[in-house]
């Protein structure tokens, strides 16, 4: 079973990414734990779904601000270090968080702090994770790499939500936050004992080299309308999880519910992400990726509708399709691009990439805002509308995605992730099953 595995997923081979790998999904599974507590904390002191608008702003707008400084970062300096620091910084912010909400002292301004210092955090954090892959293993691997880390998110996004859910209903959110920071020290741990070294890149002032990871996606038509397409749909359709308190209320579904709500989106998004991952190599890659985009947007309009009309059990499968539909998108156009950056451009190109992830709760700020005045549905509907409008246009109007051959993507020489032209494996990947695992 193990080598079945390892021949499907050869990135797992690499003992270096494996340790990784695993380290990552106690952080990841803790930023899913934190963005549940939060969102139930601030809507059980305030009930408004304004203020949890605030609440994806204060997660989404320091990581948009940093995350080009992040993306340079990246690739300037030390990625371990990086990476110890941001997760022992982000454990310390939880811990307090945690101790504040145990101790009755927690306030709505507290949590939109705390969550404000997590996206400033994540903005550096981010980057640095998606340009760390050459390092710990072979060109080979990449792919398998890409649809291993997205599995992460997945999986930790349909089991966490729902046992938080649970614990929350038992306990209470300082639970939640406390396991939260316990997840982001074990990841510090973890890297400590990983050696990742250090390759500086070409000389040059960080504006400048900003300037180039902009250049590179402004000047190459397939990342500039692939990374168009995935800002608008997390920032208007997406969102929606950002205000799912609001659907959990209108289907008297309480704390449980909730969680379940969002766990049907991790189920969907790991079977989506378990069908693209057998057909990477498809012919119509391109059309394939733009109807699993336009089919998200409707199955989150029809979503909306059956919540408010307190259909649960609907409701549950239409937020499973629609994941299943977005990941298919995200999963091969993230594919897409970390076969074709070049490695020198990698984080910072990667991470502008990652800047979608923030306007997701950005977004809703505006669904928020738009519930207040308009009512949960028709917030709903106008946002994903938007995001089928996008991807329609993209579609008729910009064939380099539809038109994309999944059997061509990264096999030039331009593309090779070692980022010298040449295809060679990185100096610094650990070959599968090597003497340096007991040495590591």
């Amino acid at each position: 079973m193990i080598q079945y595995i390892v021949a499907r997923y050869p990135a797992l081979g690499f003992p270096l990414y494996r340790r990784y790998w695993l380290a990552s999904f106690a952080s990841v599974g803790a930023t899913q734990l934190i963005t549940l507590g939060q969102g139930w904390l601030i809507f059980e002191l305030s009930g408004s779904a304004v203020q949890l608008g605030l609440l994806g702003a204060a997660a989404a707008l320091p990581n948009i601000l940093m995350t080009l400084a992040g993306g340079v970062i990246a690739d300037r300096f030390d990625k371990r270090r990086i990476l110890m620091c941001t997760s022992l910084a982000t454990t310390l912010l939880l811990a307090t968080l945690a101790w504040l909400d145990a101790t009755d002292r927690v306030a709505v301004w507290h949590v939109l702090t705390v969550a404000a210092l997590v996206s400033l955090i994540t903005g550096l954090d981010w980057p640095v994770r998606v340009s760390l892959y050459p390092q710990l293993i072979e060109r080979s691997a990449f792919m398998s790499a890409v649809a291993l880390n997205s599995f992460i998110w997945q999986a930790t996004r349909m089991a966490v939500p729902a046992a938080g859910g649970v614990v929350i209903a038992a306990t209470d959110t300082s639970v939640v936050f406390a396991a939260g920071a316990a997840g982001f020290f074990v990841m510090f741990a973890v890297i400590t004992s990983i050696p990742i070294r250090h390759t500086p890149v070409a000389p040059g002032s960080p504006w400048q080299q900003v300037r180039e990871g902009v250049g590179y996606i402004w000047h190459t038509p397939l990342f500039r309308w692939l990374i168009l397409t995935t800002f608008v749909g997390m920032f208007f359709s997406q969102s929606v999880n950002q205000i799912m308190p609001v659907f959990a209320a209108a289907l008297d579904s309480g704390e449980t519910g909730f969680g379940y709500l969002l766990s049907a989106g991790g189920v969907g998004s790991v079977t989506g992400t378990l069908l693209i991952g057998g057909i990477h190599r498809f012919r119509r890659l391109g059309a394939m990726m733009l109807g699993g985009a336009a089919c998200a947007a409707l199955t989150m309009m029809g979503f909306a509708a059956l919540a408010t009309n307190g259909w649960f059990a609907a409701s549950l499968a239409a937020v499973f399709l629609a994941s299943l539909f977005a990941s298919v998108f995200m999963i091969s156009s993230m594919t897409v691009m970390q076969l074709t950056v070049p490695d020198r451009l990698r984080g910072r190109v990667m991470g502008i990439h990652t800047m979608g992830f923030s306007l997701m709760p950005l977004g809703g700020l505006l669904l928020g805002a738009l519930v207040e005045r308009l009512g949960a549905a028709p917030a709903v509907w106008i946002g994903s509308g938007v995001y089928l409008a996008v991807v329609a246009w993209v579609a008729v109007a910009r064939p380099v995605i539809r038109s994309l051959d999944g059997r061509g993507v990264g096999v030039t020489d331009d593309a090779a992730p070692g980022g010298d032209g040449t295809g060679h494996r990185p100096a610094d990947a650990q070959r599968p099953g090597t003497a340096e695992e007991s040495t590591a």
